[in-house]
């Protein structure tokens, strides 16, 4: 399942290149954020995909809509989309923008592929196997890295589109201090952490479920001997994620 999973990530991606590299035409949503012509193709290719691979499971992108809770509530298990994620970076052109594919089962993430199409790179986690980097044509690299352990200096992962001067002030109240801002976009900030080369990202600003499910498996299953905590959910009644701080090994508050 998970090659499969791969390959339509990479479909999608591939179709998506194909607009990246003409004039973008970009229509505004009900909630004010960005929609292209590529979201809604990749949306397509992968949705039609995951269909024919597991037709008996439900599927939630961000271009279909979220059903009711009420029929949710039941669900144990679905898939969980977002085709173009960081659609500001798609529109900007600077190539941090991702495919992100995961399965949810019983409210955690236990699969996700997160690809990076301008680089053609490749970030994969599952429960059963842990999680993986693979750049190109290169071989795939096992992800094994620690938590952070407050408190102590910490290099942090930082939004290219969501500035948040306040972020510093918080951390240094939870007794950690910042070494080094990272910056990138889409969730390809998760992807950082799992791999070392940052230590935490604290968000502070909105996110919901779809932009962070496939990204937060690779983190969780990137651990050199289990796995890793995160402080998120996932089919909750509202899709918006909570305010977190990602990259330790227990729950803290950001307040």
């Amino acid at each position: 399942m998970l090659n499969r999973v791969i390959k339509t990530a990479e479909e999608a991606g591939q179709k998506i290149l194909e607009f990246y590299h003409t004039e973008i035409e970009v229509i505004t949503k009900d909630d004010h954020s960005p929609l292209t012509k590529a979201d809604l193709a990749a949306h397509h290719i992968i949705v039609d995909s995951l269909k024919e691979l597991d037709p008996n499971t439900p599927v939630i992108s961000e271009e279909s809509g979220i059903p009711d809770f009420e029929e949710r509530r039941e669900w144990d298990r679905f898939w969980l989309v977002d085709p173009l994620d960081g659609t500001k970076e798609f529109i900007k052109k600077n190539g941090e923008f991702t495919v992100n594919i995961a399965l949810i089962e019983k409210s955690k993430p236990v699969l996700g592929v997160v690809y990076v199409p301008a680089y053609d790179m490749m970030y994969y986690g599952e429960q059963s196997i842990g999680s993986f980097k693979r750049e190109a044509d290169e071989k795939a690299v096992k992800l094994e890295t620690s938590t952070f352990e407050a408190p102590g200096k910490a290099r942090i992962v930082v939004s290219r589109s969501h500035g948040d001067d306040t972020t510093v002030k918080k951390l240094k109240n939870l007794g950690i201090e910042v070494s080094e801002e990272v910056p990138s976009g889409s969730s390809i900030k998760f992807c950082l952490v799992a791999e070392g080369k940052a230590d935490l990202y604290p968000r502070l600003g909105p996110t919901m479920e779809w932009d962070t499910a496939a990204a937060d498996a690779v983190y969780r299953y990137s651990s050199k001997k289990g796995e890793k905590y995160s402080p998120l959910s996932y089919n909750k009644e509202s899709f918006k994620n909570p305010y977190f701080l990602l990259g330790l090994d227990t729950f803290m508050e950001l307040k």
